[in-house]
């Protein structure tokens, strides 16, 4: 894989682990998603009264792993930033991509874990930013034989 294909890539995992310690955040500091899965896990095995119990203190485990979890993804999502800058053409390559990648990650990742969905205009934006994103990734970088040439003038 060319140079500028382990930027993207690199560039498009930072943006996944983006969107993963959001959701990590969301589990540990939002609404109670871990009580009332707990309680429906209870429920569906028929101890609804006898795990209410149980469930209060293992969302706060849960809890207390997920915020773990959001510093890990975020730790990792730098290392791979990093390594896109790198590997990129232009920092603005990393950049758009790692951004391009989190919106889309975030929104699959919301509607799997949260039944969140999103609106048309929403999906219309990220079109354009993907097909910005495409014309920046497609067009030839200056060559340096070009570069000589404009140096000699």
């Amino acid at each position: 894989m060319p140079q500028a294909g382990w930027g993207a890539a690199h560039s498009a995992l930072a943006g996944l682990l983006g969107a993963l310690a959001a959701c990590f955040a969301k589990l540990a500091l939002g609404a109670d998603y871990l009580r009332e899965a707990c309680a429906a896990a209870a429920a569906g095995q028929g101890e609804q009264a006898a795990a209410a119990g149980p469930c209060i203190w293992l969302h706060l485990v849960l809890r207390a792993g997920c915020v773990s979890l959001v510093f890990a993804c975020n730790a990792v999502m730098w290392t791979f930033f990093a390594k896109a800058l790198r590997y990129s053409s232009s920092s603005a390559a990393a950049s758009v991509t790692a951004t391009a990648s989190n919106f889309i990650s975030s929104a699959f990742l919301g509607k799997l874990f949260f039944g969140e969905t999103r609106a048309l205009l929403w999906w219309i934006g990220i079109s354009v930013t993907l097909c910005g994103l495409l014309l920046l990734h497609t067009a030839s970088p200056h060559s340096e034989q070009q570069q000589s040439e404009k140096k000699d003038r």
